[in-house]
């Protein structure tokens, strides 16, 4: 019914699917903070006594591949951080990490935009970090690729270089909360939902980028990513 809404509904977002013409439709992006243990020292924290803890970005935040972002606007320290991603086929509560991976659609790489300086006003005041983290194309996703045709992966390289210099570099074998277990945690704490994605934290070396530069990103074996920052 064209007069069921006040204004018409936003646009769905959604990601590509890999040899598919059909998308994936997303309901919410959850990401882990400090997954890989070099990282979380880099950000000045002990990766030995944590739990894993979460945040969220809008889904509209969502960005396709081979894109140009402008720089965006109150911020001097713009950055990085590449991730492995986890698309959710089928949601539930309190997943035992046994079976969880069998809620998995599929897998890509992303980054994880950061505006590093309002992110740390934001920790100095004890202050939520949605403004440092969930401001707008803060989200690009390569295609999802099927579980049901790479299987679930547990390592491989996962690479960022910034105009062909390398930037981060680790593996899937360093998360410290692997994919089950984040799965798990997440539907201990709220309802995962079919279209959900989760961003499962990223290996040392995040640093900024500026207006010109391409970024290049890949996990290998699974997905490639490029972006640019437009000037």
């Amino acid at each position: 019914m064209t007069d069921a809404f006040v204004l018409p509904p936003p646009p769905q977002p959604s990601v590509a699917v890999a040899g598919e013409t059909r998308r994936f439709a997303v309901r919410r992006i959850f990401c882990v903070g400090r997954n890989y243990a070099d990282h979380a020292r880099e950000m000045g924290a002990d990766p030995t006594r944590e739990l894993p803890f979460f945040f969220c970005k809008p889904a509209d935040a969502l960005v396709a591949d081979g894109s140009t972002i402008p720089y965006p606007p109150q911020t001097r320290d713009f950055q990085h951080e590449v991730e492995l991603v986890v698309a959710i086929a089928k949601g539930g509560s309190n997943i035992a990490r046994e079976a969880a991976l069998e809620h998995v659609f599929g897998y890509g790489v992303g980054i994880d935009f950061t505006r590093r300086d309002l992110q740390q006003e934001a920790k100095d005041k004890k202050r939520p970090w949605d403004w440092g983290k969930g401001f707008d194309q803060s989200a690009p996703c390569s295609a999802i690729h099927k579980a049901s045709e790479i299987g679930h992966p547990a390592e491989g390289r996962i690479h960022l270089a910034v105009n062909g210099e390398g930037r981060q570099d680790g593996d899937l074998n360093e998360l410290i909360w692997p994919v089950a277990d984040v799965i798990a945690f997440i539907s201990q704490s709220m309802a995962l939902a079919p279209g959900d994605l989760i961003y499962t934290g990223t290996p040392a070396g995040v640093g900024p980028v500026v207006a010109g530069d391409v970024l290049t990103c890949d996990v290998a074996g699974i997905a490639t990513l490029s972006i640019a920052i437009g000037k």
